[in-house]
């Protein structure tokens, strides 16, 4: 493989690299702490942004920081996702055994978190993932939801993460109800030129690179190409690097990277 040939420690462009060794973007910093102010105030919060933009690295960069003895993550990622079997996907990771029917599971659900705040002093924080694809039902169940004790109290914090598209759901009259019990929006915009520039050396140097692998112009073709998607980045990287190790090329420039878009990503 090509770390072998370019010396790397381990793979520079994948998913599992480690959260403290992420790099980001002013817009990234932004939105941890809009994630951060949502969870100390139990607030409703949506996060939106293209395909592969970060957003679930994000979250989980986030939901790793998060002390665990104050806090109780709750993290679904279902494209089906309905009421029932999200009351009941919460009760099993709380360590429960959800009971049949959906209000039963409801109201149950709904003593944990009372426990989890009034006895254990620990604040639930429910994510739900690919939020864009929830049903009417769904998101109708989520006003119901956070409407406890006649809208005083909240005993959760919620965060709904998904496409652009989640935005426009909101913007819907037949939504307005669950659209105003939002208190925190954040939309995660692409990287700039000099974001990606910034991002494709942090990776390589996470990973063992001690030096440029990438010339500068090698590095615009890819932003300018991947229209700064960090997803689309890592792919079209990791395959200059495959091309390059096959040649033997130790510096990967503008050249191979327009070959490699041209052969591999425009067939």
């Amino acid at each position: 493989m090509f770390d072998a040939f370019y010396s790397l420690s381990s793979m520079p462009f994948t998913r599992d690299i480690q959260t403290d060794k992420l790099f980001e973007t002013t817009s990234y910093s932004a939105l941890q702490d809009r994630l951060s102010y949502a969870v100390r105030s139990r607030l409703f919060c949506v996060v939106t942004g293209d395909v592969g933009t970060g957003k679930t690295t994000a979250i989980r960069k986030f939901t790793l920081s998060l002390d665990q003895n104050r806090y109780s993550i709750f993290y679904m990622s279902d494209s089906n996702l309905t009421p029932r079997n999200f009351y009941h996907d919460a009760l099993q990771q709380a360590g429960c055994t959800p009971k049949f029917y959906r209000g039963d599971a409801k109201r149950q659900l709904q003593k944990e978190f009372a426990s989890l705040v009034e006895v254990e002093h620990k604040s639930p924080v429910v994510i739900v993932d690919e939020a864009h694809l929830l049903s009417r039902p769904m998101l109708e169940e989520i006003r119901f939801l956070l409407n406890l004790k006649m809208d005083s109290y909240s005993p959760l914090s919620l965060i709904l993460v998904g496409q652009s598209e989640l935005k426009d759901c909101f913007k819907l009259k037949i939504n307005e109800a669950i659209s105003q019990r939002v208190g925190v929006r954040f939309h995660l915009p692409t990287m700039s030129k000099d974001e990606t520039l910034g991002y494709i050396r942090s990776h390589l140097k996470a990973s063992g690179c001690v030096s440029e692998l990438f010339t500068e112009a090698a590095m615009s073709v890819i932003h300018e190409y991947c229209g700064g998607v960090a997803r689309m980045v890592n792919n079209v990287c990791t395959s200059c690097l495959l091309a390059g190790a096959s040649k033997n090329e130790r510096l990967i420039d503008d050249h191979l990277v327009r070959d490699v878009i041209t052969l591999e990503f425009e067939m």
